[in-house]
Parts: C-alpha cells; sequence; structure tokens
C-alpha cells in the first residue's frame, strides 16, 4: 500500500427542523465486464447493434440450453479485485435469483450471493482539500445483466431488447464508510477511474456500462461512531436504496434530496420504511419504487447447470503481475519525479491516456514545464474545440515536447511558442520545421536588443524621468521594446538591459 497520510473529510451534516443529522452511504456499482462476449454464452456485447441481434439461446432462455463460463469474465474479475487490493477467493459459486420481469427471459439471473469471487477491499478517494476517505469495499460478484424494456416507442405497447442479457456485471458494494454526497460521486468517479486503468470496464454511465445503487440513511451526530465501534447496525437508521443512477451529478442530488425526505418523516415522528426508490431528475424528488427485498424473495439457490468455480492461485498471481501501474502510484511518482503540486498530478493521472500522453511530452525535459502546457495549453484548447480528448490531439506527444525544449533553450519565447503551438495544433506542422521557416527565433544577440533599448530610451525622455521616479513604470520600455523586434526579443535580457539603462 502507498504510504499516504491524509484526514477523514467532515461527515456531511443537514440541519432539520429540530435537529441535525448526519449522512450515511453505501453504493453498490454495476460495472460492465470489458470483454466480447457474455458471461455464459459466446453472444457479441457491442453496443449500439440492432435491438435483439446479439442474443444466443442460452441468453433468450431458449428449452435446454446450458450456461458456459467465460474464462475472460472471470479474469476481468479477479483483475478487477486486485487492483483494489481485495482478497481473491479461490472457489466461489453461482446462484440463481428468481424473479419475473419482461427483459428477463430465464426467468432468474445468475448471480453469486452465498460465495462470490472477491472479497474485502478499499478505495482511497481523496476530496481534493487534503482530505481522503478510505472506502472498504465488503465484495465484488459476477452476475448477468437483464435486458431492456422500451417504453417511449409506441403509446399501446412495450418493447424488449435482448442485447443486454447476460452482459456481464461486476456488482462491487461498498461499505457505508461515505459520509456526504460529494464524498459518494468521488468514490464513484475513483473506482471508474481504476477500471479505467486496469481495462476491466470502460466506465461508460452514459451508455449504462457503469452505474450505482445508492443506500442511503441518516443518523444522529455520534451514533456512526458508535457503529463503528461496534460494527452493531442497529446505531444507524433505515436505509433505502435508490436504483440505477448514471451520473455522479445525480448521485450527489439524490441523495441530498432523500435524506431530507428521511429527515423530515423522522422529526414528523414517522418511521422511514425500508425501500427501493428512483430518483426524477426533472422533480428533484425521489419515489417509491418497490419495497425492499430480503434474499428470502428471490428464492436464491445454487444454479445446478454450474459447477463451483475453482481457480488456481498461480493463474491469479500470473494476472497480478500483469496489472498496470494504478493511478495512487503513478499520482505519487508524477509528483516525487516531476516536482508537480498534488493538483497537476491528480489532472494528469485522471485518465490513463493523459498519464501516458504527458511522460511522453516530459521525457528529458523538464516535467513542471511540461505539465503547464499540457494541462493549460493543450487540455484548453481540446476543451474549447468541441471537448475534444487527449485521442484526438493535432499535436502529438513528440511535437508538444519540440515546443518545450525550443523554449527551454531559448530558441523561442513563451509568447511565440503559443504562436507555433496554435499553427502546430491547426497544420500538424512540427514546431522546429514552423520556427525556421516562418523566421519565429527570438533575438539573444545582446548588441541587436542594446541598440533597440537604446532607441526607445531617447526618443522618450518624459517617461524615463517617470521611471526613475517609479521604477515599475520600466514595464513601459520593455513592452515598447518587444513591440520593436516583433515579439522575438530574449524577455529576459530586454528587462536586464532596460534595467540598467535606467539606473534602477
Amino acid at each position: 500500500m502507498l504510504d499516504l497520510t491524509y484526514e477523514a473529510p467532515t461527515p456531511k451534516v443537514i440541519a432539520g427542523a429540530k435537529e441535525d443529522w448526519e449522512l450515511v452511504i453505501g453504493l453498490e456499482v454495476h460495472a460492465q465486464v470489458a470483454t466480447k462476449a457474455k458471461l455464459f454464452s459466446g453472444a457479441s456485447t457491442q453496443f449500439g447493434a440492432e435491438p435483439n441481434s446479439n442474443v444466443a439461446f442460452v441468453d433468450a432462455g431458449m428449452p435446454g440450453m446450458l450456461p458456459v463460463i467465460n474464462e475472460a469474465c472471470v479474469a476481468q474479475a479477479v483483475r478487477t479485485g486486485l487492483g483494489l487490493k481485495a482478497e481473491i477467493n479461490l472457489m466461489s459459486a453461482f446462484d440463481r435469483k428468481n424473479y419475473f420481469y419482461p427483459d428477463l427471459p430465464q426467468g432468474y439471473q445468475i448471480s453469486q450471493l452465498y460465495h462470490p469471487i472477491v472479497g474485502e477491499g478499499e478505495v482511497l478517494v481523496e476530496m481534493g482539500d487534503g482530505t481522503a476517505r478510505n472506502v472498504r469495499i465488503e465484495r465484488i460478484h459476477l452476475e448477468q445483466d437483464a435486458g431492456k424494456s422500451i417504453h417511449d416507442m409506441d403509446p399501446n405497447m412495450s418493447f424488449v431488447d435482448l442485447n443486454r442479457t447476460g452482459v456481464a456485471l461486476m456488482e462491487i458494494v461498498s461499505r457505508p464508510d461515505i459520509r456526504g454526497p460529494e464524498e459518494a460521486a468521488a468514490y464513484v468517479l475513483k473506482l471508474r477511474q481504476i477500471l479505467r486503468y486496469l481495462g476491466t470496464c470502460d466506465g461508460n454511465m452514459q451508455n449504462g456500462n457503469m452505474r450505482a445503487d445508492v443506500n442511503v440513511s441518516i443518523c444522529r451526530p455520534g451514533d456512526y461512531e458508535k457503529y463503528q465501534a461496534t460494527q452493531d447496525f442497529s446505531h444507524l437508521g433505515t436505509r433505502c436504496e435508490i436504483k440505477n443512477m448514471n451520473s455522479t451529478r445525480f448521485i450527489q442530488a439524490a441523495i441530498d434530496v432523500e435524506a431530507r425526505r428521511q429527515i423530515a418523516l423522522l422529526e414528523d415522528g414517522k418511521d422511514v420504511v425500508q425501500e427501493t426508490r428512483l430518483y426524477d431528475p426533472d422533480k428533484n424528488e425521489t419515489r417509491s419504487m418497490r419495497s425492499k427485498e430480503e434474499a428470502h424473495d428471490y428464492r436464491y439457490f445454487p444454479d445446478p447447470d454450474l459447477l463451483p468455480l475453482e481457480i488456481e492461485q498461480a493463474w491469479v498471481d500470473d494476472i497480478a503481475a500483469s496489472l498496470p501501474e494504478l493511478p495512487d502510484a503513478k499520482k505519487a511518482r508524477f509528483i516525487a519525479d516531476f516536482g508537480l503540486s498534488d493538483y497537476d498530478a491528480s489532472v494528469l493521472t485522471a485518465e490513463v491516456a493523459n498519464a501516458q500522453y504527458f511522460e511522453q511530452v516530459a521525457e528529458g525535459k523538464d516535467g513542471k514545464l511540461a505539465a503547464n502546457w499540457v494541462i493549460n495549453e493543450l487540455f484548453g484548447r481540446l476543451k474549447k474545440d468541441e471537448d475534444k480528448g487527449i485521442e484526438d490531439s493535432p499535436v502529438s506527444a513528440a511535437q508538444l515536447g519540440q515546443i518545450i525544449a525550443l523554449i527551454k533553450s531559448d530558441v523561442i519565447s513563451g509568447k511565440i511558442a503559443k504562436d507555433v503551438f496554435e499553427i502546430c495544433y491547426t497544420t500538424g506542422r512540427d514546431p522546429e520545421e514552423i520556427v525556421e521557416t516562418e523566421g519565429m527565433k527570438q533575438v539573444t544577440d545582446t548588441g541587436a536588443i542594446e541598440a533597440a533599448v537604446d532607441e526607445i530610451i531617447a526618443a522618450n525622455p518624459a517617461q524615463v524621468e517617470k521611471a526613475k521616479a517609479n521604477p515599475k513604470l520600466s514595464g513601459w520600455f520593455v513592452g515598447q521594446v518587444m513591440k520593436a523586434t516583433g515579439g522575438k526579443a530574449n524577455p529576459a535580457a530586454v528587462n536586464k538591459l532596460v534595467a540598467a539603462k535606467l539606473g534602477l
């Protein structure tokens, strides 16, 4: 584990009409496993295919069809567990979770209730203000996704698309360690970041490839500490689950409005009923979906078509050996090796592609200068240009590295570099070639700069007297010299000569 020191963030406190209340939050994140085929069939997992075109007979619940485990899905679950510093269970088993729904043709979902493939782990969630929450992972289990019911294509009928049926999901269940809406959103983003680094889930929340069920409860100040000391859930309030959240913004809003609903109930002398609720972003409210089921409501039993899943430690070790450098380790290395601030290192490691690009730019160069150009100039320009990602950058890492090198060798100034960057961005031409052919090298000949300084001082005696009386006004001369040289004079040389000539 990384040697990171931090303070835990202050729990979110909501003032009720009568007293203060604190939030307690746990999340169940459903992450679609990044594989080409489904969990128990060879059908494609491609998103956006024609409805009901990615469906094998076993997905459709045809009689006599037997599930066959996809080894790649198991490997991805193990890889995820290792990335979350979790215990890997060498023996796990699948169960049937029985319920009826039109988009569940088998009449049951194959899941892992009693013997999940991954046990306890942890996620360090940094809040950006020097605080961080260590969120414990209770378990990760593999399960099938259901299909999709479509209700807005016809006023009188609903349609069913079974393309998602049988797609492998990892359900990542946290302990109730999260204490506020912002923490919940940061946890989901950190989990998404880790999964994307591992390559086990693309984290595309818009497509439903990553979504969260959010468990919200409230308690009085001091009760959470009693729970932590005893692990006795009776110290906490009754929780309600908000289903299928696929936006961190909506997750925060839903937690806040649900907590306030529960506070109002308790302060009116009513009980909070454990149930599943949906969040309506248009009305900014949660509403009841169904009473919260318990395990017996689903009539779980071991799946008779699947043997217990046994894996070997050597296979787990091979997967562990192939893990990439993960975000926390990469961030710590960027701070140590390149002298970056915590903020800059966080920005550059947010996406693995961004981190790779930066490292190529910074190789053998000034790390801080490289970070400044990647974050402020490149990221800023990409965002302005229809919010492009780093993979769409017209400026390659090698080209941006050339700009850094040209600045450090005093061939161009920072101001000229911005003009070079813009030409490179819009034309794809190499910076070195742009500087050479466009005559953009900065003037470093002190003789030529001195002549320009002398000329401007001689032509402006009144301004000279003002500058001698107030040295801050010497900047006027610097600006005039830069203007006279077309912005090509070395700024440091100009400043030095102006100060010397004015006797400042």
